[in-house]
Order: C-alpha cells, then structure tokens, then sequence
C-alpha cells in the first residue's frame, strides 16, 4: 500500500503578508483597526477549512471612529478555500472567512458575515 504525502496546512495571510497558523488575534480592518478578531481558540485547521471560537471587537465609530468605543461580539469563524498564495505559489492559504455571531452583532451586520482574504 502506498503512502500518500500529507497535504501541507494551509496559512491564514495577514495584511501585512505574513503567515499565520492558529493565531490568537487577526486584524480584519487592516487600513484603521476598527475591526480585529481577539481570544481565538482553534478547533480545526487544516486542508478542508479552519475552525475557531472568539471575539470580533469592531469600534462604533460614535461620534465618530477616533472617539469611538470597541464592543466586543462573540464569534465563530470559519475558514475555507485553500487555494496556492500568489507571493508564494506552493503555500496554501484560506481565501474566506465567515464570522457567524453567536449573540449580539454591530449595528448593520447580518448573523453571517463572509469576507475574501488576501492574496
């Protein structure tokens, strides 16, 4: 019987390009850091998506986002598509994540939100 090589994990890219697997935090609003996920706690990871429980603080920008205040929404995320990373074609990375909130949610947020990654 032959032994299949296992498939390489894939990585979760932050926006300034770096690697991650299993972090604890990721920035979502990477342009002003009005939304960041905190706490997260992986139960999955690997070739067929990546699962974790934590916070997305999200700033309510009231009155407006440099006096605003961070509320913090407890989250599922999931990611999914691995696909190969343009900077490096053999490093596979999630190209989506979805954040399903589990209670409360930011003012105009449906219960699912789904967001592309970068590539």
């Amino acid at each position: 019987m032959a032994v299949r090589p296992e498939r390489p994990r894939p990585v979760l890219v932050d926006c300034t390009w770096h690697k991650n697997v299993r972090p604890a935090d990721f920035i979502l609003a990477c342009g002003d850091g009005n939304s960041r996920l905190d706490g997260l706690h992986w139960s999955q990871w690997g070739p067929h998506g990546a699962t974790a429980t934590g916070v997305n603080m999200v700033n309510d920008c009231k009155p407006y986002c440099a006096a605003g205040h961070f509320h913090a929404y407890p989250v599922t995320v999931r990611l999914d598509d691995p696909r190969p990373w343009k900077k490096q074609p053999r490093v596979q990375h999630y190209t989506l994540m979805s954040l399903t909130y589990t209670g409360a949610r930011p003012e105009g947020f449906k219960p699912v939100m789904i967001y592309p990654l970068w590539d």
